[in-house]
């Protein structure tokens, strides 16, 4: 996912910058919170800060972990996520509001093994690395994808391994196989996604005349319908949200997911994170030892089989694993 997500502005303090982000489905800056705790976690893992990627080992307890926490969040006595909502299944809305979702039920996880509550709230993808430079919030657990560029400004807790998938309608009636199949066809994204440079890659290897034309939409719902409504032939996105989508819309009657054999964890896989920012690194660390307290105990594996996406499960956690 990135599993989630595209292309953004980073707007940096004082300066502004553009740089790769996630895929995302929302433009409202209302908040959405919840402490609600998820599961109990037992065991927890030290981690060291002297290199990157750097990984959090087995064994401590979750007494360690807590012990990890820094001061002022355990004075505060809650750590603030900004998450950019709905993106099925990272994050799910109900319709009384409820949200739900991997990265909404990890937080709680990771909350009760740091003994604060974590409140999860509604950030618009355009301003949700501003909203942790101005002190808004503390987290991102958006379907974050990990890169070297954002690197530069952002320390990530890896907790997902994925790549990209077509979405494609039921049934597959134009034997759509992969990204070589879409010359001369129409694929419909939402606007200004990490996928378009993947498809304009691809095109570039079309005979001439026959280039993939890209249908960009404001959010990834967007592109799915018209994928539904037969004006695109397919939608390249995060797997793990392909095969929600495939599984989910219309009881799983208008979509199905186009896999390539070659790449099972999707094209182009990538590293999702805890986008925490590099001045707060002692809290990134905290983080990645709570982290391996629920991979250590199951409850991380749990929760992404819970949504389907185990397949996109990290063996271990790791910070700052990005290799572009």
């Amino acid at each position: 996912m990135r599993t989630r997500r595209t292309l953004a502005s980073l707007v940096a303090l004082g300066a502004t910058a553009a740089m790769l982000a996630a895929c995302s489905s929302s433009s409202s800056d209302s908040s959405t919170s919840s402490s609600a705790p998820a599961t109990s976690a037992a065991a927890s893992a030290a981690a060291s800060a002297s290199a990157e990627p750097s990984t959090a080992a087995s064994g401590a307890t979750a007494a360690d972990a807590a012990a990890m926490l820094p001061q002022r969040y355990k004075d505060k006595g809650e750590i603030d996520v900004a998450s950019d909502i709905p993106y099925p299944p990272m994050e799910l809305l109900a319709a009384d509001g409820t949200v739900s979702g991997v990265d909404y039920d990890l937080s709680q996880a990771l909350g009760e093994v740091l003994g604060v509550k974590v409140s999860f709230n509604k950030q618009a993808w355009d301003s949700i690395i501003p909203s942790l430079q101005s002190g808004k919030h503390d987290v991102i657990m958006s379907g974050m994808n990990d890169t070297l560029e954002r690197e530069k400004v952002l320390d990530f807790v890896n907790y997902f391994d994925g790549g990209f998938a077509l979405l494609v309608p039921k049934g597959n009636p134009e034997g759509i196989t992969g990204l070589a199949d879409l010359c001369g066809k129409t694929v419909a994204e939402e606007t200004a996604v990490a996928q378009i440079d993947l498809i304009k890659a691809a095109s570039a290897n079309c005979p001439s005349g026959q280039e993939i034309t890209i249908l960009q939409l404001p959010t990834d719902g967007d592109a799915q319908n018209a994928v539904r409504a037969g004006k695109a032939s397919a939608d390249l996105l995060d797997a793990a949200v392909a095969a929600y989508s495939a599984q989910t819309a219309g009881d799983g009657s208008y979509f199905e997911v186009v896999h390539d054999a070659a790449n099972p964890q999707g094209i182009s896989p990538v590293l999702t994170g805890i986008g925490v920012l590099k001045k707060d690194n002692d809290l990134a660390l905290a983080l990645l030892a709570a982290l391996q307290t629920l991979i250590d105990n199951g409850t991380y594996q749990q929760i992404l089989d819970k949504y389907e996406v185990g397949a996109y499960a990290v063996p271990t956690a790791q910070l700052n694993g990005a290799t572009s």
